[in-house]
């Protein structure tokens, strides 16, 4: 007869977990879901990534399964947080990356967190097959206006929750921004196209060509609220940022009316649906985000000879990663610092000649860590250009709304702690609320109010944030894989670049340099506790360990969330209540855990989890 095979079981919060249970031959793993304080916690302080990413991406546990070269199963935890893996594995903004332990001073440099994201969806199986946790029909019917991320999230996260959606998207296929902003070189159609089919085929019926507003032929917002339980606004932010000018005194915006000048948005949106565009030799971008590098780049595979970007600050402060800074460079564009444009030159004709710009010198520090940029009296100049293209950021459309709803000064739509404006069952969600943000940004928030709109019609919560923690039997990880150096992203050769708009520059890691990179995680998930009650006090573990982790203490501050403070650290043994480990120092080697002569150390594997609890009428 086989062996039974190994199985795990939940228990509840109050029951013992602390060790696996023998019964006959079968191994059994208790898992536990946990609402405390203390381990709600203990994770957003220990597992920097997780807590970084506005999706709340479960880093650590994809990024183990790269290592075991599940990858199927690595896809499917990073769709759960985010229901666009293989999108955002090229072109998320990665504020993971910026806090991730291993590129603390000392460490190296951080984990390639996003390209290991790309790696889960390349390199899944053919055959996958997408599983989703699915709850009963509710009944309720929902309108959600705008297929971008945050639409899209909401819409794919609501009809899981068991509600019909309905999304209107007034251009001819989904996906907003992705579609129509980001470039088919940073983002390959195929790709956007297969992940938004897997995130509507579940039922969301999908509207596009259709918008809303009071012109003739569109759905009117009212309407919509006088026939579905609830409305979800994630319009986003599809109007370019003016251009301001000396000269500007009359309210016109002189960038309309010259030729071969445009806002860098609509230049894009344009080319994404299908105008032909064109440019000159010398090229100009105004901007320091992704759609002026986006915009540059396109210039160049247009044909131009001479691509510059110009901006406020310096290139330090430009807020996109350096990765994309350093392909534009390849692709020989140059960024000029410290000079903001202050008038256009044109020529008999009304053509663009020139852009005149004044020097500019750091100031102090805005909010968001970057700085001031002070105009220098008397220091204009000018430089000649045949095309400008101006991305100085975007702003929100409110001239669909037909009911009157709150704003704030900067046009966007003000909400509740429950995501709703002040309309009742109006939502708003995404850039349409915070203004231009990020894609996972969008994603993330799009989320978060999908689960308030479910809470709201159903009148109970039914998919509440837990902490899963799961013993685990051995360390995971070698100190030697400290030493691995980030595995660096193959491109293609930039003298191939200018074939067309359409070859993917960012190739891709293969299954042997994923692994290495996988390795360098410290998976902060593993949480290392010593049993005070079983410790000796023998120091073995704080005489093996490489860093200063394990330390001497005599108390530990308790947070006024009941979550774990700072450690009261002793050198006195007098003073010693514990021998404790600062998983905050802690490389997840295992050193401890192996040379324990007691085996007073556990390790258990605390995630941040979402989990469905039903209820609601």
């Amino acid at each position: 007869m086989a062996e039974d095979p190994i199985r795990k079981v939940y228990l509840d919060e109050a029951e013992d977990f602390s060790r696996t249970h023998a019964i006959g031959r079968r191994v059994v793993t208790p898992v536990r879901y946990s609402t405390d304080p203390r381990d709600i916690g203990w994770v957003k302080e220990n597992v920097p990534c997780q807590t970084a990413c506005p999706a709340q991406t479960n880093i650590p546990a994809y990024i183990r399964m790269i290592s075991e070269q599940r990858y199927g199963r690595s896809y499917e935890l990073n769709r759960i947080a985010n229901v666009l893996p293989g999108v955002l594995g090229r072109i998320c903004s990665r504020p993971c990356e910026d806090v991730c332990r291993h590129g603390w001073p000392g460490n190296g440099d951080p984990v390639g967190i996003c390209h290991i994201k790309r790696v889960a969806a390349d390199l899944k199986p053919m055959d996958h097959r997408i599983v989703e946790s699915l709850f009963t029909p509710t009944g309720k019917r929902i309108a959600v206006v705008g297929a971008g991320p945050a639409g899209i999230a909401a819409a794919y996260d609501l009809t899981t929750l068991g509600h019909d959606v309905t999304l209107y998207e007034r251009e001819n296929k989904p996906g907003g921004m992705l579609a129509y902003g980001i470039p088919e070189f940073r983002l390959p159609r195929e790709v956007l196209d297969e992940e938004l089919r897997n995130a509507v085929r579940l039922g969301v019926d999908l509207k596009t060509g259709i918008a809303v507003g009071s012109g003739e032929g569109q759905v009117r917002l009212g309407h919509l609220l006088d026939d579905y339980d609830a409305v979800l606004l994630a319009t986003g932010c599809m109007a370019a940022t003016a251009l301001p000018l000396n000269d500007d005194q009359d309210g016109t915006d002189p960038v309309l009316d010259i030729p071969n000048v445009e806002y860098g948005l609509d230049f894009l949106i344009e080319m994404h649906r299908g105008v032909p565009k064109t440019v000159g030799k010398r090229v100009f971008v105004v901007g320091a985000g992704f759609t002026a590098l986006d915009c540059a780049r396109v210039a160049r595979r247009l044909g131009a000879e001479q691509v510059t970007i110009h901006i406020r600050t310096s290139e330090e402060y430009i807020p996109v990663p350096k990765e994309e800074i350093y392909e534009a460079r390849r692709e020989g564009v140059k960024i000029f610092g410290l000079r903001t444009p202050v008038d256009l030159v044109t020529g008999p004709q009304g053509e663009l000649r020139a852009v005149r710009f004044i020097q500019n010198r750091l100031g102090g520090w805005r909010k968001g860590g970057r700085r001031q940029a002070i105009p220098i009296e008397g220091s204009e100049f000018e430089e000649p250009c045949d095309t400008l293209l101006i991305a100085i950021g975007q702003k929100t459309v409110n001239d669909y709304l037909d009911r009157p709803v709150d704003l704030d000064r900067w046009g966007s739509v003000r909400i509740g702690d429950n995501g709703m404006t002040s309309v009742d069952g109006l939502f708003a969600a995404g850039d349409y609320v915070s203004g231009p943000t990020t894609v996972i940004g969008a994603i993330g928030h799009g989320r978060r109010v999908a689960l308030d709109m479910d809470g709201w019609l159903m009148g109970a919560v039914r998919r509440k944030q837990v902490v899963r923690i799961e013993l685990v039997d051995e360390p995971l990880r070698e100190r030697a894989f400290d030493f691995i150096p980030r595995q660096e992203m193959p491109t293609t050769p930039v003298d191939e670049r200018s074939c067309g708009l359409k070859l993917e520059v960012e190739k891709g890691l293969d299954m042997e340099h994923a692994m290495e990179e996988a390795k360098r995680c410290y998976l902060c998930n593993l949480r290392y506790q010593i049993d005070v009650d079983n410790c000796i006090y023998c120091r073995a573990c704080i005489e093996v360990a490489p860093r200063n982790c394990i330390k001497l203490v005599h108390g530990v501050e308790i947070n006024e969330n009941g979550s774990y403070g700072k450690l009261q650290e002793t050198q006195r043994w007098d003073e010693v209540g514990a021998i404790w480990v600062d998983n905050n120092e802690c490389i997840r080697c295992g050193a401890c855990y192996k040379v324990c002569p007691t085996n007073c150390i556990s390790i258990t594997r605390n995630e941040m989890f979402y989990q469905d609890v039903g209820g609601g009428r």
